[in-house]
């Protein structure tokens, strides 16, 4: 009997693996299509709006912390592919740093996935804030996306002529909240309603208990 249940724990443990695989894999696929289409981007000028979050976010929570920080990892590396011709800001910053722009594009975003799948757990383990876990996940990473990403742009580019071309004569502060403005509402809205509804119902169709 002991060596029936071992069967059935190792088959289980396989199951659960692969179904981990086809779920990563999935979300790297929705990733890509989102980065290099209009399903990811709305840009108009140097103004950009991201949903690329989104896949992040409902990854990491289904996952754990580790995923969302490997989803994370896949959007920076879409966003600094970005900076080679596609998107105006990106491809400005490359001219200045391309090692500072990598770091800016993707250590961001892995922080941003691996910080939000976190929240999630810590908030799920007690059953008071289960109910608010998904959406206050999904928007922690969606405004730790912002605030990663415009913290470094100024961290690594205020001194360049370029950033203080767009500043204006603005305070760093100032120029941060104009910098994020109306764009990041936008995507932590969008983010927090469609991460929050997609990933607590594949959550509740308990994909990943394996019996």
């Amino acid at each position: 009997r002991s060596m029936r249940n071992n069967n059935k724990e190792e088959f289980n443990m396989k199951q659960t693996k692969t179904v981990k695989l086809v779920i990563a894999g999935l979300i790297i696929a929705i990733l890509i299509l989102m980065a290099f289409t209009p399903l990811g981007y709305l840009k108009v000028g140097l103004i950009e709006i991201s949903f690329c979050m989104i896949p992040v976010v409902i990854g990491g929570i289904i996952l754990g912390p580790a995923y969302g920080a490997f989803f994370g990892g896949v959007f920076g590396f879409t966003s600094f592919a970005q900076c080679f011709g596609m998107s105006a800001f990106g491809t400005a910053l490359m001219g200045i740093n391309p090692i500072f722009t990598f770091i800016t594009c993707v250590v961001s975003r892995i922080l941003a996935g691996w910080l939000s799948a976190l929240i999630y757990k810590g908030l799920y383990r007690f059953p008071k804030s289960k109910f608010i876990s998904y959406p206050i996940s999904c928007l922690s990473g969606s405004l730790l996306n912002t605030l990663f990403f415009v913290g470094m742009v100024i961290a690594f580019f205020a001194n360049s002529s370029y950033l203080k071309d767009m500043m204006g004569g603005m305070n760093i502060f100032a120029f941060a909240v104009a910098f994020a403005g109306i764009n990041s509402l936008i995507e932590a809205g969008v983010t927090t309603v469609i991460g929050a509804a997609v990933a607590g119902a594949i959550s509740k169709t308990k994909i990943l208990d394996i019996k």
